[in-house]
């Protein structure tokens, strides 16, 4: 489990469009790093839009945000052009940024049990720190939880 104050575990994804993201290479500005479980379902889409929504505010406030999933960097492409998304989306294909930020669970639905993202979110402060983590996020309000909690920094 990632605490509060560890150094947050760096990752080199490939995301939408082209190109990577290097986390390290983000250091110096707050990142905000939302782990959604699937493109194109309803919990993920509300929470993705409301990043977007607040996206000039976390600018402002000089934080990145970057949206991660296991979904692959096409379906992304989909999800994004279909919403116009804003934020980079990541693509975690191998699970392994999932292991690393512990958001990789076991989850039961309609009495089967899985392994799928737990929603979370983890606010990286500009020296690499975890400075807060929001696990099983439940998706009103939570995009403005963080801009707040990004302000406080």
């Amino acid at each position: 489990m990632l605490d509060i104050s560890q150094t947050a575990p760096d990752f080199t994804l490939p995301r939408d469009g082209e190109g990577e993201i290097q986390l390290s290479q983000l250091k110096g500005g707050p990142v905000v790093l939302f782990f959604y479980p699937r493109d194109d379902t309803s919990g993920c889409t509300k929470e993705a839009l409301a990043f977007t929504a607040l996206l000039p505010e976390f600018e402002a406030a000089g934080a990145t945000v970057l949206g991660l999933s296991k979904d692959s960097i096409a379906k992304h492409d989909k999800f994004r052009d279909k919403y116009s998304l804003a934020m980079p989306l990541l693509s975690d294909e191998h699970g392994s940024t999932c292991e690393d930020y512990g958001v990789w669970k076991e989850k039961s639905m309609y009495g089967k049990t899985f392994f799928g993202i737990e929603r979370s979110t983890f606010l990286i402060a500009a020296d690499g720190t975890v400075a807060r983590a929001w696990r099983k996020v439940k998706v009103p309000g939570h995009a403005e939880e963080v801009l707040e909690a990004v302000r406080a920094l």
